[in-house]
């Protein structure tokens, strides 16, 4: 069927939203997904046996990077954050002593400062932890572990939280 006259073809103009709404839904899905990933959670993979047998290597994890901004870790948290020794690195750790608590390190007793953490692996003889690089600065926490979703067999909120 023609078109009356003085009336165009509706489906170029149709072509060109359909391609505009798409771009904008992009971009929109991409400025999404990065700021929940900057700001909110990321995915984490275990690697290596440090923290067995709570987590495994190749564990598929969720940080949850938004908690520690209302109240710093507890006692017992698994958390990630970045190695004191090399920053562009991450470990996954167990906090075993909090902020003004009293550890033995190499032999003497020492009082955690205001934003010093004490972490151990759950696998302590294949873990490099604080025995052996110290303490850990809160500023260098990325979060806690949140959401294990692989294997999926061991699918768990808040993982090793009931260690």
């Amino acid at each position: 069927m023609k078109p009356e006259e003085g009336q165009e073809e509706p489906i170029l103009e149709e072509k060109k939203n359909s391609f505009w709404d798409f771009f904008k839904f992009t971009i929109m899905a991409v400025v999404i997904v990065f700021l929940f990933r900057t700001w909110v959670a990321q995915p984490f993979i275990v690697s290596g046996s440090s923290m067995e047998p709570t987590f495994q290597n190749g564990n598929y994890l969720i940080v949850d990077e938004i908690s520690y901004r209302f109240h710093g870790p507890e006692k017992g948290d698994v958390i990630i954050f970045r190695y004191p020794r090399d920053p562009s690195k991450f470990f996954i750790k167990r906090v075993a002593y909090l902020p003004g608590e009293t550890v033995e390190i190499n032999g003497e007793k020492r009082v955690l400062g205001e934003n010093e953490y004490y972490v151990l692996g759950d696998n302590s003889p294949q873990s490099s932890d604080s025995r052996y690089w110290g303490t850990l600065n809160k500023d260098l926490v990325v979060g806690r572990a949140f959401l294990r979703l692989w294997p999926i067999t061991k699918l768990d909120i808040l993982p090793g939280s009931n260690y």
